[in-house]
């Protein structure tokens, strides 16, 4: 069995999708981000970075391997099964290098301007300008690579494909009213609507977005105390 250390986070949502597009049996760990879980002394011990998601394999030859950082979990699976990522060549290094671009470029600025859009009290005028215009020109570096090809690693889906998929999808649920290049449709952006559809047309990933769903909030359970911990501000603002 694999144990999945989970929230509702779109990092989260990658490995579920993966799981269940190479029939792996899981079962999810529920932990509470928004009382401070992530902190305890035991979840510490599997990612000293005190994040979701963490993956531990116990079927795993040898014994168990924990994983953690969504797309080192997504390599590792990967690589456990021999699907979704090429064994070799450009193929390969094409899928690796768009993962990475999700990892660290398309995920933090969608994390970032969720912060200051959601989660910022005040204004945060310069702050939210900035990662809005950051994610708009990464969802152009986005379309402009998905017009020329069907999935980001290429001609098959794979690995970055499931890494990039769930923050479009959060986004476009959460905030394409407002922000309209958003939308997982929009007409701004055709090759990634079109991108979108043939992998939520894949029974795994719809499958996963089910499976995905079976996870609930827990943000309500948080106190302003447990905002100020998870943030880093408040008491534990750094003051230099």
């Amino acid at each position: 069995m694999i144990d999945l250390y989970a929230s509702t986070t779109p990092n989260v949502m990658k490995i579920t999708l993966a799981l269940v597009e190479l029939g792996l049996e899981f079962r999810f760990l529920p932990v509470n981000v928004w009382k401070g879980e992530q902190f305890a002394d035991d979840f510490v011990r599997l990612n000293p970075n005190a994040k979701v998601p963490v993956l531990v394999d116990n079927d795993a030859a040898g014994g168990p391997v924990t994983v953690f950082e969504s797309v080192a979990i997504l390599i590792y699976l990967a690589e456990k099964s021999g699907k979704l990522l090429p064994k070799s060549g450009p193929a390969r290094y094409d899928a690796l290098q768009w993962a990475v671009w999700q990892a660290a470029n398309f995920g933090p600025a969608n994390g970032q301007f969720n912060h200051f859009e959601n989660y910022a009290p005040g204004e945060h005028a310069y702050s939210k300008s900035r990662y809005t215009t950051e994610l708009k020109r990464l969802y152009g570096v986005l379309e402009r690579r998905l017009a020329d090809a069907p999935f980001l690693g290429g001609a098959e889906f794979s690995i970055a494909d499931l890494a990039t998929f769930p923050w479009v999808w959060s986004a476009s649920n959460r905030l394409k009213d407002k922000y309209p290049f958003l939308d997982k449709a929009s007409a701004e952006h055709p090759h990634i609507a079109a991108w979108y559809r043939r992998c939520e047309a894949r029974p795994g990933v719809a499958r996963g977005i089910e499976r995905h769903l079976e996870l609930k909030s827990m943000l309500a359970t948080a106190d302003p105390d447990d905002l100020d911990r998870i943030f880093g501000r408040g008491q534990y603002a750094y003051r230099g």
